[in-house]
């Protein structure tokens, strides 16, 4: 197995996550939907779990799953032949930057059709850390990558935010994971406006199809739209019938009028590229919207 990236205390000492496993599930998660408080070491290059305080945790933070993550329904017996994961592989480690401006608008980038792994998604810059890079230095690294931004030191500060458990596929009804993440969202909470930030940006056009700027208001009505929740939550009657965005076509950016409804769609039951918000985008953006206050 390769170096592994994230560790559960469970008994005593740090284990590798198993990729069959859920993380939420081996660290208590009951029938209940969460989020749960998690005590963690954010170290260079991974991290360490616990349900419970231990030497070293640096801080406590939720951790959540979609309710129909598919390492949650294979954790259910009986099991399902033709259902076994394989047991030699661990859990990988993301890190995804929710980048807010000095006007309280956060960036949201579309993943390209290209992509193998959630085409055609929005989500916060990130991706994979190296083994020797901090948290932090990933994330910002993933920032400049996709988006061209690279933040001037002493003009930003930072907070940990949250955990997601993610599967790709999402969903059983796609097909067995294939995929299996524990992703850090960090909050980074730049001195310069939206249109300063917006300015310098120059996407990579091998992952960044578009990109846009939501403020709480339609962030609120996003995070509201939660993924497999039985009773949809009251909308706000004022939301606007569209965001405006900027794609990238044949090289150059220009504007999109994206419809509010492309933004408050869910994970579809069967396999398919349908433009939306991933569901952990909008788990993160409630929690922005909580350390803002709103």
């Amino acid at each position: 197995m390769a170096a592994a990236r994230v560790l559960l205390l469970l008994s005593g000492r740090p284990e590798p996550a198993s990729f069959a496993r859920s993380v939420c599930g081996l660290l208590g998660a009951g029938p209940a939907l969460g989020p749960w408080p998690t005590h963690c070491s954010l170290q260079r290059g991974r991290l360490v779990l616990s349900s419970r305080p231990f030497p070293g945790a640096s801080a406590r933070l939720p951790l959540q799953r979609p309710p129909f993550c598919p390492f949650a329904a294979l954790d259910q017996p009986p099991r399902v032949p033709g259902s076994e994961l394989p047991a030699d592989r661990g859990v990988d480690l993301g890190v995804a930057i929710i980048l807010q401006s000095s006007d309280q608008t956060v960036l949201l980038t579309r993943r390209t059709r290209t992509l193998t792994v959630s085409p055609n998604l929005w989500v916060p810059p990130g991706g994979h850390v190296e083994l020797d890079e901090e948290l932090l230095e990933g994330g910002l690294r993933e920032l400049w990558e996709e988006s061209g931004l690279q933040l001037p030191q002493g003009q930003f500060s930072w907070a940990p935010l949250g955990l997601w458990e993610s599967a790709y596929p999402p969903r059983l009804s796609w097909g067995l994971p294939k995929y299996h993440h524990i992703v850090l969202y960090l909050l980074v909470i730049s001195q310069e406006t939206q249109q300063q930030l917006q300015a310098r940006i120059q996407p990579n056009p091998s992952e960044v199809s578009a990109l846009m700027w939501l403020g709480p208001d339609v962030a609120a009505a996003v995070a509201a739209t939660e993924d497999g929740t039985e009773t949809p939550r009251l909308l706000p009657q004022d939301l606007p019938p569209s965001i405006l965005a900027v794609e990238l076509k044949d090289g150059r950016a220009q504007p999109l009028v994206l419809p509010m409804s492309t933004l408050l769609q869910t994970t579809p039951a069967t396999a398919e590229d349908k433009e939306r918000v991933s569901t952990g985008t909008k788990f993160a953006l409630g929690l922005w919207l909580q350390h803002l206050g709103k």
